[in-house]
């Protein structure tokens, strides 16, 4: 029997060197060798491609009620000037375009920028180095579409001591039929009520279908870590398939597979902390669509058909866009499934009782930094009998370390020989090789799935720990933490039991310095994570060695 844990450590080791060397590969402009990222997502901006001459991104040019087919069709005649509308609320700042009525700028006044601090960040956007757009709009017909000019009334920032405030947008008739797109926005909320008013001013009988879609350029956004990777890109949710992740590359291949129609659920674009929806209340009929609207331009939507209006009747459809971070307990109030942009991947049935869990230490502690070293010792707490065994095992092992040490040198023209005799020491010691790997194992999932809460948590941006770690969600500035993190993944080392073979044990030397480099690029609060669960792993091992009369001992590596 060979040393098991030491095969799995391999494995680790190897699969840790080829992450590091895909990471440092995008690092350095080059395509991942292992792990490719679809080629749209880290394609050059096309604005100018994907924008006609008056700048709004062009559409498909059929005129039809096929699902993701939204019209291009020119504006219609009018005087009315086009205009960017600019309206604030104490948690936003939007543009919307008169053209259409869209949405094409949203600010968040309590989220900073990425890369400059002292802006508000932006997810929304229309300029050179952005396109990304919530549109809506009727087709089935030459009707009002996200290209149709629109007069704008209404207030434009929410006052004191006011909770709501009203946006209208008006089209001209178009076909005899007229659109009017209400937004209300409201104090606190990054979700805005958008109601649709379909009036049939005309003289016969119409079928128009409204579409409600999120336009999006496929480049990575500014200021994310090449060291570590999160989806970007459209999403669709329904109670029948769940939440389905699109690729940006899968469009480009027409490989993209969703749940096209369906009464419920909702259309997404996703990106690391933020994201938005367009959200349609359940039992409304829609059919679902992805597609590519031009070079490195993609958009998710939904279309739903409304009833036959007669001349002189109206229908209105209301509907919410979402835009804005992805806080858990408010995606859960809005929609069902809405948590679910906040991507946790197949751990999430571990991570979000986790995320409860650090909410809640938050509440008391009022500090996020404080919070996580809280829940990894109530980790440690929990699974501090696993730890026991593992720690009892290590000690054993290095207990009866110098013995096998002995016997491998004396018996090193004798594989075969060694191989029985040390199973013979492992039985008259009362060894399992297993022992300090099972209980080990068993956690492994949990630190993964805490890992991914830290790392998926928008309440880490811009919140500070304490002295100089301002932001838990960037990396050290002076690279304190990763040192610390290193040195105590080196003492682990050092107080584990050596093995036998020579190799493998300068191996197990280099494996956490190589693995540390990661850690410099890693965000403050996942390295303060790892820092907590080494310092409290030390702190038990070594009161399991003292207490087992195996001194800690430090097995430093012998190079020569």
């Amino acid at each position: 029997m060979t040393d098991i844990r030491r095969t799995i450590l391999w494995v680790i080791f190897g699969f840790s060197m080829v992450l590091l060397w895909d990471q440092w590969q995008l690092h350095n402009g080059h395509k991942a060798t292992f792990f490719p990222k679809p080629e749209a997502a880290t394609a050059a901006a096309a604005p100018a491609a994907a924008a006609s001459a008056n700048g709004v991104p062009a559409a498909s040019a059929a005129v039809t009620a096929t699902p993701g087919q939204v019209p291009s069709s020119a504006p219609a005649a009018s005087v009315t000037p086009r205009e960017k509308i600019e309206v604030s609320t104490d948690v936003l700042k939007l543009s919307f375009d008169t053209e259409g009525g869209s949405l094409v700028r949203t600010e968040f006044t309590r989220h900073a920028d990425f890369v400059d601090t002292s802006k508000p960040f932006v997810l929304l956007d229309q300029s050179s180095s952005r396109v990304y757009m919530a549109q809506t709009g009727l087709i089935g017909g030459d009707f009002p579409t996200h290209k149709s000019p629109m007069k704008f009334s209404g207030e434009r920032s929410l006052k004191d001591g006011q909770n709501e405030l009203t946006l209208r947008f008006e089209s001209d008739v178009q076909n005899g039929v007229k659109l009017v797109k209400t937004y209300t926005l409201q104090r606190g909320n990054y979700a805005i009520g958008v109601k649709h008013e379909v009036v049939n001013t005309g003289t016969t009988n119409v079928s128009p279908q409204l579409y409600l879609q999120l336009v999006r350029d496929g480049n990575k956004p500014a200021g994310e870590s090449s060291f570590y990777s999160t989806f970007t890109g459209p999403a669709v949710y329904t109670e029948a398939k769940k939440y389905q992740k699109v690729e940006f590359s899968d469009i480009e291949k027409n490989k993209a597979e969703i749940d096209k129609t369906s009464p419920n659920g909702y259309v997404a674009m996703v990106q690391h902390y933020f994201a938005s929806a367009w959200l349609l209340a359940d039992g409304i009929q829609r059919e679902n669509f992805v597609r590519k609207v031009d070079t490195n331009l993609y958009a998710v939507g939904m279309i739903t058909p409304l009833a036959d209006l007669a001349p002189g009747q109206s229908k209105t459809v209301s509907t919410q866009l979402f835009s804005g971070p992805q806080e858990e307990k408010v995606l859960e109030a809005l929609a069902p499934g809405l948590d679910l942009v906040k991507d946790y991947g197949w751990l999430a049935m571990l991570s979000k009782p986790l995320y409860w869990l650090l909410d809640k230490l938050f509440g008391f502690i009022q500090n996020w930094g404080w919070a996580i070293v809280a829940l990894v010792l109530l980790l440690k707490i929990a699974f501090y009998w696993l730890n026991a065994k593992a720690y009892s095992s290590m000690a054993k092992m290095k207990a009866i370390n110098p013995k096998i040490m002995e016997m491998r040198e004396r018996l090193k023209n004798d594989p075969q020989k060694m191989q029985q005799e040390m199973m013979r020491i492992y039985r008259e010691e009362k060894v399992n090789p297993m022992g300090g790997c099972f209980p080990i194992m068993v956690q492994i999932p949990v630190f993964i799935a805490l890992y991914w809460v830290l790392l998926s948590s928008v309440e880490m941006r811009n919140a500070p720990w304490v002295l100089w770690i301002h932001d838990l969600s960037a990396p050290d500035p002076y690279f304190i933490l990763p040192l610390v993190m290193t040195l105590t993944t080196l003492l682990q080392t050092a107080l584990n039991p050596a093995p036998p073979d020579p190799m493998q044990a300068k191996l197990m030397w280099f494996m956490p310095l190589i693995f540390s480099v990661m850690f410099f690029f890693f965000p403050a609060g996942l390295v303060l994570y790892w820092i907590t669960n080494n310092i409290l792993s030390i702190a038990q091992q070594w009161m399991i060695n003292t207490r087992m009369g195996v001194p800690p001992q430090f097995n430093l590596p012998k190079f020569k």
